[in-house]
């Protein structure tokens, strides 16, 4: 069902997000109610889901972006968070909500949807954009604020101290964020380098280390979200970042399907008389006054109109947190029984229309430029942060890649090398030659680099197979970048040269070539020999320090 329904949304040009909330609702309790038997291991799955996407966007982030994100994320944050709730429990009050109802279901609109908007920029690409980095970290706010909050309703509901209770989660994540980053530093470098000769092994310590960290600050108070995060971020530093980003996506994207497809089945709508006029005024206050007050943030703390304007738009819905706060309020006060309902009908309502206005920000925002362009001329700028660009690629190190590479050092190009040889890495590191580790292999891992922008790609390894995986997706996005590729049979260069190669080294020709010359030489005596191995032992060993 969700296979036909994401098919026909496809052929429509529509996101595939609002295929699985369809098929989530179709298959729920308002149609066939398909999940009923299994509610909860669909929801664990779900709960997998949204791990792997934070930890995922905590592998992009580290400590210098936090930092330099933190002031203007913590303003935006708290002061969406306090517009919305309060223009919400007065637009409540004004629609003869009685004061607790209205509080608490002001404070269920209040949070937008990590997990929306985290996949969403994901699917953009747009997660290192100025406007993308301080939406991830307003939302990081959002995160810890609605942690506080559902420790405060626990605490109604437990009657346990409120100030011993915040001293106490204080005290852990001070504890625990010093362990983790001295780990981050000191441990996790060794033992990565120990174990990413193994594909499998890597694969299999990063979703450990991902869940169990989660795992370890839920069970310390704090939000498996959170943990997520932190558990991404200890890896952000590490030099095999990107080949773990691509090994977890795909196990990311099966189970973040299942969440899409559990959260449109939780939307169950009851009487639709006593809940219309509140669920679309708060569904218009959602679209419209969420973006519109992070606009107005944005633009006071000197952002400019177009990143305040994308910013504002990614908070137009509302979060799957409301259901556990309304869930978890009706089990302290007595609230009003149509809440649910009325924030269902919202957060349908706004997950649908904000998607799409997150998809298309850039192109809202161009029919909108005629508009802010009658205020005058914008007078902020940002830099935005652009990946490290090359003019070479090489990809393979060892052997002929070595020589290659010392040729670049002295024409003083500018070039990267890609190796999935772990001492490789460290080789270059130490000879501070910028070095990525991964496997070409992997499509994921290609996409996450701006290598189709480079003039040349020299290829030195021995597979035919990864060098026309290469080929084929360079050629896709630039037909004029030179690229070398190698080959040890001659059958294989006529097929590299098929694919889009502009030149194959065969390394046993050019062998047998220079061999042969000097075979010529008439003088073929010890002596010469002797100074040809000198030669050949010097050469290496001046290569040796690039």
């Amino acid at each position: 069902m969700t296979v036909a329904i994401a098919f026909v949304i496809r052929l429509m040009r529509q996101p595939l997000i609002i295929a699985y909330i369809v098929a989530g609702i179709i298959a729920g309790p308002m149609f066939f109610n398909l999940l009923h038997g299994d509610k909860d291991m669909y929801e664990a799955f779900a709960q997998f889901g949204v791990v792997l996407l934070l930890f995922i966007i905590g592998l992009n982030l580290n400590f210098k972006h936090l930092k330099s994100i933190g002031r203007a994320s913590f303003i935006t944050g708290i002061g969406q968070v306090l517009f919305t709730s309060i223009v919400g429990v007065l637009l409540l009050l004004a629609l003869d909500f009685s004061l607790l109802s209205a509080i608490y279901l002001a404070v269920a609109i209040t949070f937008s949807s990590t997990i929306i908007i985290m996949k969403l920029l994901s699917d953009k690409k747009e997660t290192e954009t100025v406007y993308g980095r301080h939406t991830i970290g307003l939302m990081l706010v959002q995160d810890v604020i609605a942690v506080l909050i559902m420790i405060f309703i626990g605490i109604m509901k437990d009657g346990n101290g409120l100030t011993s209770s915040f001293l106490a989660l204080a005290l852990k994540g001070v504890v625990v964020l010093a362990i983790i980053i001295l780990v981050s530093r000191y441990l996790l470098p060794k033992l990565l380098n120990r174990i990413s000769n193994s594909s499998e092994l890597l694969f299999i310590f990063t979703v450990t280390w991902c869940f169990g960290l989660a795992s370890v600050l839920y069970f310390l108070g704090f939000s498996i979200e959170i943990g997520a995060i932190i558990a991404g971020i200890s890896l952000s530093s590490s030099p095999y970042q990107l080949e773990i980003a691509s090994r977890i996506k795909p196990l990311r994207d099966f189970f973040l399907i299942l969440f899409f497809i559990v959260l449109g089945s939780q939307m169950a709508i009851g009487s639709m008389n006593s809940i219309w006029i509140p669920g679309i005024a708060l569904s218009l206050f959602i679209l419209i006054g969420n973006p519109l007050i992070l606009y107005l943030i944005f633009r006071m703390l000197k952002f400019t109109r177009r990143n305040s304007f994308l910013a504002g738009l990614t908070a137009a819905q509302v979060s799957e947190f409301g259901f556990v706060v309304l869930f978890t309020g009706g089990q302290v006060v007595h609230l009003d029984e149509n809440l649910v309902s009325i924030f269902t009908l919202v957060a349908i309502t706004t997950i649908f229309i904000s998607s799409y206005m997150i998809i298309y920000s850039n192109k809202i925002y161009k029919i909108l430029l005629p508009f802010f362009n009658l205020f005058g001329p914008d007078k902020h700028r940002q830099r935005e942060r652009v990946p490290a660009m090359y003019d070479t690629w090489v990809v393979g190190y060892h052997r002929i890649g070595m020589r290659v590479c010392y040729a670049l050092k002295k024409t003083k190009t500018k070039f990267s090398v890609i190796d999935y040889d772990p001492s490789a890495i460290h080789e270059l590191n130490k000879r501070n030659i910028p070095a990525i580790f991964g496997d070409i292999a992997d499509a994921e891992f290609l996409g996450s680099l701006p290598i189709a922008g480079a003039r040349m790609i020299i290829m030195t390894i021995p597979s035919l197979d990864d060098q026309i995986n290469l080929i084929r997706q360079v050629r896709r996005l630039n037909s004029k970048i030179i690229i070398l590729a190698s080959a040890y049979h001659y059958e294989h260069s006529k097929i590299l040269y098929a694919v889009g190669a502009d030149y194959v080294m065969m390394p046993h020709l050019l062998g047998a070539n220079w061999i042969s010359g000097v075979l010529m030489n008439k003088r073929l005596t010890k002596k010469y020999f002797t100074t040809l191995k000198d030669e050949q032992v010097g050469g290496i060993e001046n290569m040796l320090p690039v």
